[in-house]
């Protein structure tokens, strides 16, 4: 890419973000609706921080910080910077106003402009200025999902946008099998990847069956009304001691009334039971898993599975932040719609190295209690994924755009046959 194409791609990035704020109030951009969410305006600062700690403090001649205090404030988690601002206090910062920090943004962007333009950093900024605006991409989809959980907690059930259009009947649910035998998954070299999904390496795997889309939100309430909340055979130790603790009988934006409702970023809409479902934790998908018969897919499967498939799907560039019915045939919804928990645990892949310096905490040092998820979301950036991406969470997380799509060992035979 020549420099003014560089240049180009890093605006478009930089302005969706702030496009996302801009259906919202300051005040919707500065609450915090728990530890593990941020607010709007820290998403939009610490994506600006990025930049200013990791390429212009470097590389810029007679870099001045726009503020010092800031280097504090907008750390996530890079212990090698420095200090951190707590992480469940960053609702309480009123101050910076969003006007600040808006214009924190402007000046780091207008700062970056001139540096790329001058082709200062060579082949070593480049490649941190693709991390940052990869990071930058992970924290639009954080802003929808963060806030869809503040949303979510108001009675007066706030929209974000328009609600979901209506969808169409889903596909029949069928099986597609696969031989197993040892395969490569990981990158493989050629464009952009994290480095979680390296390196490149082979795996056993026993023949398969995935299923052709996700569970629906019709099929997660057979479970529901088969009495699988109340069931502890279908689920983990752990699992049901978390549905206790929680007094979790439905999925997380799940309302029950005289007709089921779930909180959409378009507001509450009535259950449209042909959608897949979403906001599940590990272990309700897990639960839901054992009671239909079948398991959740390891990570391997999964990759196998989506290798050779086009990266296409509903991602958030259609801008309807709901995902829709799968209506073809075939192996359908491995990429967009929703994120796909695995069994797999969120470990090292032999032979991995965290890079060095600050940039090695990126992911290396999460590697421990997660679980992967694969495939993207209704609100994962358009161009962003791959089929080797690993996102990773807790088991206990659902306010992300987590769903389930089942697996058997192949020549299972189904409930009831």
């Amino acid at each position: 890419m020549t420099p003014d194409e560089i240049s180009a791609h890093f605006r478009l990035v930089r302005n969706g973000s702030v496009e996302l704020s801009a259906p919202l109030s300051a005040e919707d951009c500065c609450v915090q609706s728990m530890p593990d969410a941020s607010p709007v305006k820290w998403h939009l600062a610490h994506t600006t921080w990025f930049f200013e700690t990791f390429i212009l403090e470097r590389w810029e001649s007679g870099f001045r910080p726009f503020h010092e205090a800031f280097r504090v404030l907008y750390n996530s988690y890079y212990n090698a910077v420095g200090d951190r601002h707590p992480r469940p206090q960053r609702g309480l910062l009123t101050r910076p106003t969003l006007a600040t920090v808006l214009a924190y943004r402007a000046d780091v962007d207008r700062r970056m402009a001139t540096l790329l333009l001058a082709g200062a950093g060579g082949a070593e900024l480049l490649a941190l200025l693709a991390l940052g605006l990869q990071h930058e991409q992970q924290h639009q989809e954080l802003i929808l999902t963060d806030l869809k959980h503040l949303f979510s907690l108001n009675p007066l059930a706030p929209a974000y946008g328009p609600p979901p259009p209506a969808a169409a009947t889903a596909a029949t649910l069928d099986w597609h099998a696969f031989a197993g035998g040892v395969v490569a998954i990981g990158h493989a070299g050629g464009g952009f990847a994290f480095d979680n999904e390296t390196p490149r390496h082979r795996v056993f795997l026993e023949p398969y069956e995935l299923a052709s889309r996700l569970v629906s939100n019709g099929e997660f309430l057979q479970f529901i009304e088969a009495g699988g909340y109340a069931d502890p055979t279908h689920w983990l130790a752990e699992g049901w001691d978390w549905r206790l603790a929680n007094d979790r009988r439905q999925p997380l934006y799940w309302r029950r009334g005289q007709e089921w409702q779930e909180f959409t970023l378009g507001g509450l809409v009535p259950l449209d039971q042909q959608r897949p479902l979403l906001h599940v934790s590990y272990y309700e998908a897990d639960a839901y898993a054992r009671w239909a018969g079948a398991r959740l897919p390891t990570e391997a499967e999964w990759e196998n599975a989506a290798a050779d498939l086009p990266v296409a799907g509903h991602f958030a560039g259609r801008r309807q932040y709901h995902p829709s019915a799968a209506t073809a045939g075939g192996l359908q919804q491995l990429f967009g719609d929703a994120w796909e928990w695995t069994c797999s645990s969120y470990a090292p892949y032999p032979g991995f190295r965290p890079g060095a310096g600050a940039v090695g905490e990126y992911n290396g040092k999460f590697m421990v209690n997660q679980y992967v998820l694969r495939g993207g979301s209704c609100v994962t950036p358009e161009g962003h994924l791959r089929a080797t991406y690993r996102n990773f969470f807790p088991a206990a997380t659902c306010w992300q755009f987590s769903a389930i799509r089942l697996a058997r060992d192949a020549g299972a035979v189904e409930p009831g046959a």
